[in-house]
């Protein structure tokens, strides 16, 4: 068995990452078997450099190597090219034809995609790991053939299986070994190597001097996503090769290259769906919000009942400054009346939900039954009205001072310019 560097060098691959290096160890161990391969990763990676590792240090190495992308096949046809044909099978079948495991017997067939496959081309294909048969569209006349697959996905094969787009019988016999191949952005430490190896080869290609970094622009290089992989990592290095003059790249001029640097994507959760916890937290402030509301109309509805009692707002406030204070703020120079606005303001926002009385009310050692009742009450009480209250006080000010306008502003507390306001708001 070759080493690991070894097989770096024959096959142009570049990286020290670790887990790169454990998919090539494997690679190579499974290589001297006949033993089905699944090469998993996404896409971009060069989960195609495996397959051609396998053949080259097996004992095939001289038989025929196919690569089969098998998502670029129409359904209708992809039978036809797998298995082959009989003259006269189908429409356009003027000759016999032979299928690439036909073709490939005694080698090894690279199926890319492997999840793109039909279901009952999945069929066919189960027959052939099994026992090395498979029939030509058209035939009836079993064949057979010794070929190695080694197939490769960009697919999460256990979703596939329960949508039932894959049969997982299928999936255990291709997946003998399963090489997992990491994305580029796990593999912090080779971009930079990769880079500079795109670098150079496009020098070669377009003759003329390789591109450089600076230590601004490496350091953009490796915290960027790569959603494309090394497929995309190769693309921005030949951009940059062609439309670049200065051969020394900073970090503003590699920016311009990257899509969608700086936007940070959300990490995939396995389910998208909260958590018991989750749902329980967000109630319990739910539940908070709605008994701080419930607290704040009680306790404007007590002021309502003692200023309509006692017909005097500066009696009221100066035997309630704290709860005056809790509702509307500690500002000195909140008058009255902006009380008595925002109380009506606040009871308009907020559908003017109208609570139980206080003493109906236990906030304490409530359950979660109480609680699920109480959300529902609040909905379906009757509003209370702070403008019908409001008018009603109005009214007796104005009746008590014999319609003198600043008496009564002084009688309400509030300023005599607020109540020809009011007076002028509820035509009075």
């Amino acid at each position: 068995m070759e080493n690991i560097q070894a097989i770096k060098q024959r096959f142009e691959l570049i990286g020290n990452d670790p887990s790169f290096n454990r998919a090539l160890e494997k690679a190579a161990q499974v290589a001297p078997t006949d033993i089905s391969v699944l090469v998993t990763g996404e896409s971009g990676v060069g989960k195609e450099s495996i397959p051609k590792i396998i053949h080259a240090l097996s004992h095939r190495k001289h038989g025929k190597y196919i690569a089969v992308n098998c998502g670029a096949i129409p359904e209708g046809t992809i039978d036809s090219e797998l298995f082959g044909h009989e003259k006269g099978a189908f429409t356009g079948a003027t000759q016999t034809r032979s299928g690439y495991f036909e073709v490939a017997d005694g080698g090894t067939i690279f199926l890319d995609e492997v999840g793109e496959l039909p279901l009952p081309t999945q069929v066919r294909l189960l027959r052939v790991l099994e026992n090395g048969e498979f029939l030509k569209v058209g035939s009836s006349v079993t064949q057979k053939t010794d070929v190695r697959i080694v197939a490769a996905t960009n697919v999460r094969m256990t979703d596939a299986i329960e949508k039932g787009k894959f049969r997982e019988d299928l999936f255990y016999r291709l997946s003998t070994v399963d090489i997992a191949l990491p994305p580029l952005r796990e593999r912090k430490g080779d971009i930079h190597l990769l880079f500079r190896k795109f670098a150079s080869d496009f020098a070669m290609k377009y003759k003329m001097p390789a591109l450089k970094l600076t230590e601004d622009a490496v350091s953009i290089l490796e915290s960027y996503r790569w959603s494309g992989n090394i497929r995309q990592l190769r693309n921005i290095a030949e951009q940059i090769s062609v439309l670049e003059k200065e051969r020394e790249i900073n970090g503003v001029r590699l920016r311009n290259y990257l899509p969608d640097i700086g936007k940070t994507l959300p990490a995939v959760i396995g389910n998208n769906s909260k958590s018991d916890s989750e749902f329980g937290n967000e109630r319990e402030i739910l539940y908070k919000v709605l008994f701080d509301m419930k607290n704040d109309l009680n306790d404007l509805k007590k002021l309502t009942n003692e200023l309509m009692s006692t017909g005097s707002a500066q009696d009221v406030r100066e035997k309630n400054p704290s709860l005056i204070n809790r509702i509307y703020g500690s500002e000195q120079e909140l008058a009255y009346e902006d009380v008595i606005d925002q109380g009506h303001h606040e009871s308009t926002e907020t559908n003017a939900y109208e609570a139980r009385p206080e003493s109906n009310y236990k906030e304490q050692h409530t359950t979660a039954a109480d609680r699920y009742d109480f959300a529902q009450e609040i909905e379906e009480e009757e509003s209370l009205s702070i403008m019908d209250k409001e008018v009603e006080l109005i009214r007796k000010s104005l009746e008590r001072h014999k319609g003198k306008r600043k008496a009564a502003a002084d009688d309400l507390g509030i300023s005599e310019r607020t109540l020809y306001r009011k007076i002028k708001q509820y035509d009075l």
